[in-house]
């Protein structure tokens, strides 16, 4: 096949105009032309009221020496051959297979872990401290609405991560030479998933749909010959002359293996210790900590799609802001979430953290994104265990300023950036679930920090107006935007001290979000399968 870049359209051209384009561009006659694949569709709204559609096609002919026809095009960027995106599977297990891989986490990463061994044949064991996937659901929407947290169970725990509650993004900037990332997307929709995800620039699912979709995936891999425990906390990882050897589980039971992938997610502080505590090598990495701030929806498409907003492949606005600040720091959005809501998303008691949440229509009355400042190792020591300590110590204090009830503090931006105590609530009415409590967020962060926002706000206001408006709402606070910690592993993905540990994903510091996740989770089961039968 022919694969054409960059083919620019208008926002409303017409259905034969991409026929039109490619016949004109190869300077062939329609019926040459047999199928026009759009690999990729992404928009150029730089110009709101003038947006244009970007498209990557690939072009199926015939009648048409293609080689000949790539040579006419040799100086012309935008016309190639099209690449191999086929997922070719690294090896095959032998039938007198006798270890079986652990998996410990089944969010993006562990999943993909598993799913992979399971389709080579390797027959994983997977092992969740949460609960299945509709379970936790259940016990989250309970949080929400009564305050009555399980620790085990809840938005950071249980089957598919925590980015089942989340927007549903499938978007990286991960390099990706080998379309690991269309393979994720090809077996998420293959469970369920709008098969639009495969080819828009900016895909995403939303909750709902993710619930569903995440049970699909752990009936194939069961199907296929793995095993999948829920609610089963692993204790220890059993390492002998810096070697695994297996796991200890709270149970006590011992599951022997060499081969343990670790995939426990951003918040699994308790396995941070042990594995400090055991001498796997650790590092302290750069996280980020701040507010949720919402916006009314419709002000952001006005803003960013001008006469535009509304408009059907366009969907619900999203936004990327970043600011460098006079004392050094940035200050930048994160995960953002258009038609959303924020959600109470601790997974400790006496705590308060924040996320953004939106179902697949994007259909909620707010806008909501994380507005972060970085947070580098040299303001905890280099020690990635006070990292986790600062994490902890902004949440329960955060705790505390929403009246001690798992309530939200937040504050009016006018009265925040004014430096006031509290004021009424404005036309932005907060989302968070159980509530918020006005209060000054001022202490809710470290000094640095809320100074670095109160410059960003402003700045971010010449870029979307309406951003720093008196009534758009803060609530905080949000600091699992990713691990404080890397697991270090090296290029066989095995840590670089404890040999037959594969640290993968979030967690481990190699991978943000669902989609980088789910590769990361295919590399690891790679070089697992590689390394067994090698053994």
């Amino acid at each position: 096949m022919i694969r054409i870049n960059e083919v620019k359209l208008p926002l409303d051209h017409s259905e034969v105009a991409l026929h039109d384009f490619v016949i004109n561009k190869l300077s062939i006659n329609k019926d040459q032309l047999v199928d026009i694949h759009v690999f990729k569709r992404g928009y150029d709204a730089r110009k709101k009221n003038d947006i244009y559609l970007i498209y990557t096609l690939d072009i199926t002919l015939k009648d048409v020496d293609e080689e000949q026809l790539l040579t006419t095009f040799a100086d012309d960027h935008q016309v190639k051959k099209s690449p191999d995106t086929s997922y070719k599977y690294v090896a095959q297990a032998p039938k007198d297979l006798t270890e079986r891989p652990i998996v410990i986490g089944m969010g993006p990463c562990g999943l993909f872990t598993g799913l992979i061994l399971a389709q080579m044949g390797f027959n994983p064991i997977i092992l969740e401290r949460g609960k299945s996937v509709h379970e936790r659901a259940k016990d989250t929407f309970r949080f929400w609405r009564t305050r009555e947290l399980n620790t085990e169970s809840n938005v950071q725990f249980g089957e598919g991560g925590a980015g089942t509650f989340s927007d549903g993004k499938l978007y990286s900037q991960v390099k990706d030479p080998h379309f690991l990332g269309l393979k994720v997307k090809q077996e998420f929709v293959a469970a369920g998933a709008p098969a639009e995800i495969i080819y828009v620039s900016k895909p995403h699912i939303g909750t709902y749909k993710l619930v569903t979709m995440v049970e699909k995936m752990r009936s194939k891999i069961i199907e296929l010959g793995g095993e999948i425990r829920f609610e089963t906390r692993v204790e220890e990882i059993n390492i002998d002359d810096n070697q695994v050897t297996g796991v200890t589980l709270s149970t006590g039971e011992v599951i022997p293996s060499k081969h343990v992938a670790l995939a426990i997610g951003h918040s699994a502080r308790d396995t941070f210790k042990m594995l400090h505590d055991k001498g796997v090598h650790l590092e302290a990495q750069s996280f980020s900590v701040g507010f949720r701030i919402e916006h009314k929806q419709a002000m952001i498409d006005a803003a960013r799609f001008g006469k535009n907003a509304g408009h059907p492949l366009l969907g619900a606005a999203d936004y990327k802001l970043v600011h460098h600040c006079k004392n050094g720091r940035s200050v930048y959005s994160f995960c953002m979430c258009p038609g959303g809501v924020v959600v109470a998303a601790t997974s400790e008691l006496e705590s308060v953290v924040t996320n953004g949440m939106s179902q697949y229509s994007r259909s909620e009355r707010n806008a909501n994104s994380a507005i972060v400042v970085g947070i580098s190792p040299e303001d905890f020591a280099n020690d990635p265990m006070q990292g986790i300590a600062l994490q902890r110590k902004l949440e329960r204090n955060a705790y505390v300023l929403g009246g001690s009830s798992y309530d939200a503090p937040a504050q009016c931006v006018g009265d925040f950036l004014a430096g006031k105590t509290i004021s009424q609530m404005g036309d932005v009415e907060p989302s968070y679930k159980p509530n918020v409590k006005l209060t000054d967020l001022s202490s809710s962060l470290p000094d640095y920090a809320i100074e670095a926002i109160r410059e960003a706000l402003p700045a971010f206001n010449k870029k979307i107006k309406g951003f720093s408006n008196a009534d758009s709402m803060l609530t905080g606070v949000e600091t699992r935007t990713s691990s404080p910690v890397q697991i270090k592993r090296g290029k066989d993905f095995q840590s670089i001290n404890t040999k037959g540990l594969y640290p993968g994903g979030e967690g481990a510091g190699y991978a943000g979000g669902i989609l980088s996740a789910g590769i990361d989770g295919i590399k690891v089961a790679e070089a697992i399968a590689l390394d067994m039968l090698n053994a």
